[in-house]
């Protein structure tokens, strides 16, 4: 039977090495946060925001999804973008792609996959995600070598969800109030660990 012992377990040893570094390492988030950073990324197990930018709780706070979408429509992202920038007043967002992303994958291969005949939340987002990238799938082909087409079309991606970003309401009404926000897109590659800086933005009058 699985259990949750080991996760518990491992949770344990962490906590206990934290206190035994610093003694109130836990107790100085215990009253509110105040984040640097909003970082929007992948849902894949592989990108964890926290692990691979050294960050501690506190410093980042998080909306993942597949592929790293930014869809206005979407309630759940952008209450997460509203929350961030009006109540937590971060001054960072950071908007983070990667490399051998299978969101990204099942948007190149569709429809010709079981989920392109699916009626589902899932067939639903790649088909949005397929458009986004689209204008990369006109300029890569299907001869390209297939790991450099697919990380061509995950920085097609990341692009595509930065201009969507950087148009959000939320984002102007915080430009307009003149606060600094930085905007920034990633892309995460699994081999080297290293980010990858594609784009960036501080203005609303310095639209990409």
């Amino acid at each position: 039977m699985t259990t949750l012992k080991p996760l518990l377990a491992k949770n344990r040893s962490w906590a206990l090495q934290r206190r035994q570094r610093n003694p109130h390492y836990f107790r100085q988030n215990v009253h509110s946060q105040t984040p640097h950073s909003l970082w929007i990324g992948c849902s894949d197990s592989r990108v964890p925001a926290e692990v691979l930018t050294g960050a501690h709780p506190g410093e980042l706070f998080v909306h993942r999804n597949i592929a790293n979408m930014v869809v206005n429509g979407d309630d759940n992202f952008m209450s997460v973008l509203q929350y961030a920038l009006e109540y937590l007043k971060v001054s960072r967002i950071v908007l983070c792609g990667h490399y051998g992303c299978g969101g990204v994958q099942a948007a190149i291969s569709l429809p010709d996959i079981p989920l392109g005949d699916e009626n589902s939340p899932l067939a639903r987002r790649i088909t949005q995600l397929r458009a986004a990238i689209a204008p990369g799938l006109a300029e890569t082909s299907e001869d390209d070598d297939e790991t450099e087409r697919l990380n061509a079309l995950v920085e097609v991606n990341v692009l595509a969800q930065f201009r969507h970003l950087v148009a959000a309401e939320p984002v102007r009404a915080v430009w307009r109030a003149g606060a600094a926000l930085d905007v920034f897109g990633c892309v995460y590659d699994l081999r080297s660990g290293h980010l990858k800086e594609l784009i960036q933005q501080n203005a609303e009058d310095k639209m990409p």
